[in-house]
């Protein structure tokens, strides 16, 4: 029985809990990443990338991403008439989102402004808007990936290019000629191929003029709202690439129909979709027969973005965990106070910053048209750092307990995103068989990744001796290994030439120097616990 006067709103205060993030600036909070737009050549981009950080950090678009995975879009294929409708209706919060990113030109701020370091500008940008919700970032990819394809057919770029370079976000469902600005999108998997894109069976009809009527079924098409997709078909010649509009030059629907849109394990926000095509208009891209060798320039860019979507998860989750753990008391003090969560956070800030200074390396390689560097670096770069993340954010979301479990925190949120972006653009092992594949075909590739990581020779000892054993066995069962020694080279090499001692000396012993545990916390005894963290978050 309670006492006579007990409040009974006792048991109900909320005491050692960690504030709600919010307020913070991503860009201003994260070194590594401040130092790398710097070092990279886009230091004209600081105020932009800040500005931008300041907003994705404040309640309001926080808030966004939180409404647009709690309302997911909804598939209308019919109006009340019977009539085909075919869109898909998103929360007013994607849209905003959407407008922001597109504001500050994420989806083709390299193409728009082409100086020097645009791409590493847009790097930063886009691995910012990838932690507040990452979803949104799917579209604004492949627009901007897109435009290194369309170039391959000069007529149709003249004509869909200078759609894609404004930077205003127009959400009608429209003729692209009437809207101020389009995304694109891209349709190749199918359902009896999926990566493997040589079996796909979508016909392509030569109507005369670089003109084709496509007939076929595509079992992923992302971002079924985007006003025109890349997909490939199959002409007469071969497997060819197309671009074909939601929209045909007349002003009519195209033949572009909505079957339903997945369920997926994450991005929820984002629409995927099967969709049909039944004499549905589009345009050749590239060469007859030329399909692939037309879509990988795309695919390259795509890639790259996989990379800086992992990035971003990699930095959010350990921004939440180390906050979490500077305000959480257990056993007496702080979390972030305690030896073996500080080796855990640790752990996961050098994971972070490895993936950081390799994104936007490979950034700058885009910028300088560095092609051999870009072609094998970022095949390696997307299989391990797109593979580290859900480790990664496991880890994170069991520092902040009960708390990172639920829903109302964004750890759930980041966990299911994590496997995304090793499946997108090529699974493992898809990405390990094409890095054997460059390192065969164009072996200039694998020479200009060797020679950036010979720059910092003679730093580390334990790097030094790491590459001596490495093993360039071309065999199919053995991609993966070497693919990841390839990757922990660079980022190693990356870390002790540009990082401060605590973080390299940590990385390369643990990662190269036979220390490596099984579990994220396995840092050596020697490590700056505190120094690595406290730089961590800012």
């Amino acid at each position: 029985m309670l006492k006579q006067g007990a409040p009974l709103s006792a048991t109900h205060n909320a005491e050692n809990q960690a504030p709600p993030l919010k307020d913070y600036n991503l860009f201003d909070g994260d070194l590594a990443l401040v130092e790398a737009l710097h070092r990279e050549g886009a230091s004209w981009s600081a105020s932009r990338a800040r500005e931008f950080g300041g907003l994705l950090g404040g309640e309001e678009a926080i808030r966004w991403g939180v409404e647009a995975n709690q309302n997911p879009p909804v598939l209308q294929t019919h109006d009340r008439f019977g009539n085909r409708r075919d869109e898909v209706e998103f929360h007013p919060s994607w849209h905003e989102l959407m407008r922001l990113s597109v504001k500050y030109g994420i989806h083709s701020l390299p193409w728009a402004d082409p100086i020097g370091g645009a791409h590493v500008a847009r790097a930063a940008l886009m691995s910012m808007a990838g932690q507040n919700e990452a979803g949104h970032t799917c579209p604004l990819s492949m627009t901007y990936a897109s435009v290194a394809a369309l170039r391959k057919q000069p007529d149709v770029a003249r004509e869909w290019v200078p759609r894609i370079l404004p930077m205003e976000y127009d959400q009608r469902c429209a003729p692209s000629s009437k809207k101020t600005g389009v995304l694109l999108g891209m349709g190749m998997t199918e359902k009896q191929g999926g990566s493997d894109v040589r079996a796909n069976t979508t016909a392509a009809d030569p109507i005369g003029g670089g003109e084709y009527l496509l007939t076929g079924h595509k079992w992923f098409c992302s971002a079924p709202m985007c006003d025109a997709f890349l997909v490939l078909a199959q002409a007469p010649a071969g497997l060819s690439c197309f671009l074909l509009p939601r929209w045909t030059p007349d002003g009519e629907k195209n033949r572009f129909y909505l079957q339903r849109l997945k369920n997926k394990l994450g991005n929820r926000a984002n629409a995927s979709c099967e969709v049909e095509f039944l004499g549905t208009w589009a345009q050749l891209v590239g060469p007859e027969g030329r399909g692939v060798a037309t879509i990988i320039e795309m695919v390259n860019h795509t890639r790259l973005d996989c990379v800086l979507g992992s990035t971003g998860l990699l930095r959010q989750a350990l921004t939440q965990a180390i906050h979490h753990s500077r305000h959480r008391s257990a056993f007496g003090k702080l979390l972030a106070e305690q030896p073996l969560m500080q080796n855990v956070l640790a752990d996961l800030a050098i994971e972070s910053e490895g993936a950081t200074v390799l994104a936007m390396r490979l950034a700058r390689a885009f910028d300088n048209q560095e092609r051999a560097f870009a072609r094998l670096g970022t095949a390696v770069a997307k299989y391990w750092v797109a593979k580290r993340g859900a480790s990664h954010v496991a880890e994170a979301l069991e520092c902040l307990g009960g708390n990172g479990y639920v829903e109302e925190s964004i750890m759930p949120r980041l966990y299911r995103e994590a496997p995304l972006n090793s499946i997108w653009e090529g699974s493992g092992n898809v990405n390990c068989l094409d890095v054997l594949r460059a390192i065969r075909k164009e072996p200039e590739s694998l020479d200009a990744l060797l020679a950036e990581v010979a720059l910092a020779r003679g730093g580390d000892r334990r790097l030094d001796e790491f590459v001596g054993r490495i093993a360039m066995n071309a065999e199919e069962r053995g991609a993966r290994r070497l693919t990841e020694s390839l990757a922990l080279a660079l980022q190693a090499s990356l870390l002790v030439r540009f990082s401060p001692a605590a973080v390299a000396d940590a990385f390369c012993g643990s990662r190269l120097g036979g220390e490596w545990g099984h579990s994220f916390g396995t840092l050596g005894d020697g490590a700056d616990l505190n120094g690595i963290v406290r730089r961590a978050l800012a």
